[in-house]
């Protein structure tokens, strides 16, 4: 086995999580997305009640179907009585009218803009025919995507004992939601919606995610409040392609709740840098013996990200192991040639392996010969 170190960057990777940072939260997950790298948990798997931070799912469900092509934004349900009266009994909404015709699109705007519950059973029952089955088909999809603590028994977030989540299981949603519906997902950045209501003037409502008015990337995603569970966002920044997310539950205040999350963001952009290790780096190569070409471009599945503090170095350390130092085989592209280690303090934190980036071929019989004599003559 054949081991050759690089040294890369000199930077220190933490594995563990930096325990000096506290937050008033009482559930909190902070996570850089592209590296996984989690870098504040608290009470991450207590069940809490959603709120309409639920509408993140109940959106996922409609990108779905709009994704496979089996829901059009254009398409037109019909408003029932149930959608009508969560504006009437005070719960947020976009006030839409029993027996109007609205856009699926303009329901979207309306749940992920305004946080309109009117507009939740409107989707829910357009789409399912019932909220309840609505429901099911949301339940299903949190088994789809790995969400183990959690339920949803509305499309709103309403109060119910049998609606709840966890932070960590809210951060995994957010994720998937993001990284399934880049194009949808804009929706969520945008920071105010006007409907033109049946019966009135028409109504302009504002985004109620503070991070979108802050000047630091923010593009996303849902708030929360229930008197169980307090003040709770769910939201994320984007910088160039690094990604962060927070989630926090169980605040005071809206005021609260915006200084914790701008706290945790803020933390995560100036206390770490993202690092990429490009799939193709140049110095993933193997040599050949009796095959075209000379030296073989190696590369991973996909680049690799990692999450380290800033102003540390010295300590990280890349290692390519082949299994022969020479290629002599025929391969196709794509095949397991080696493996890169990484190392930080001397300890293996990732292992990945490395593929054939193209197909070899065998030099002509000439060439093969003139190196097997050279071989037998010098070694």
């Amino acid at each position: 086995m054949i081991k050759k170190v690089l040294f890369f960057f000199g930077i220190i990777f933490y594995t563990t999580l930096v325990s000096a940072f506290e937050t008033t939260a009482k559930q909190a997950y902070l996570i850089d997305v592209l590296s996984g790298k989690v870098l504040l948990k608290k009470n991450e798997n207590e069940r809490i009640s959603p709120a309409s931070i639920t509408k993140i799912m109940t959106t996922i469900v409609a990108f779905e179907l709009i994704k496979k092509g089996e829901l059009k934004l254009d398409e037109k349900f019909k408003i029932s009585k149930k959608a009508w009266r969560m504006s009437s009994k005070g719960y947020s909404s976009m006030f839409i009218m029993p027996g109007d015709k609205v856009s699926v699109e303009n329901l979207l705007k309306g749940i992920i803009i305004v946080s309109g519950n009117d507009a939740c059973v409107a989707l829910a029952q357009g789409i399912a025919g019932t909220e309840e089955e609505f429901v099911n088909m949301m339940n299903t999809m949190a088994i789809k995507i790995g969400l183990n603590n959690t339920k949803f028994s509305n499309s709103s977030g309403l109060y119910n004992e049998n609606n709840f989540s966890t932070a960590k299981d809210i951060a995994t949603m957010s994720i998937y939601l993001i990284n399934n519906f880049p194009r949808l997902y804009e929706y969520y950045k945008i920071k105010k919606f006007t409907w033109d209501r049946t019966g009135g003037a028409p109504i302009t409502q504002g985004n109620r995610n503070p991070i979108l008015y802050k000047d630091m990337g923010g593009d996303g995603l849902k708030t929360g409040h229930l008197v169980d569970s307090g003040y709770s966002l769910a939201a994320t920044t984007k910088t160039n392609e690094r990604r962060i997310l927070s989630v926090i539950s169980g605040l005071n205040s809206k005021s609260e709740r915006s200084r914790e999350t701008i706290r945790l963001l803020s933390f995560a952009k100036n206390r770490f840098d993202l690092l990429r290790i490009s799939k193709a780096d140049k110095n993933f190569v193997i040599k050949t013996w009796n095959l075209r070409p000379k030296i073989v471009q190696l590369e991973l599945s996909n680049d690799v990200f990692l999450t380290i503090p800033k102003r540390q170095k010295n300590k990280l350390k890349l290692e390519i192991v082949h299994n022969n130092e020479i290629l002599k085989t025929v391969v196709n592209k794509g095949v397991p040639i080696s493996k890169l280690n990484i190392y930080y303090d001397d300890k293996l934190i990732k292992s990945e392996i490395l593929y054939s980036s193209i197909k070899t071929e065998k030099e002509n019989f000439l060439i093969r010969f003139i190196n097997s004599i050279s071989y037998f003559i010098w070694g």
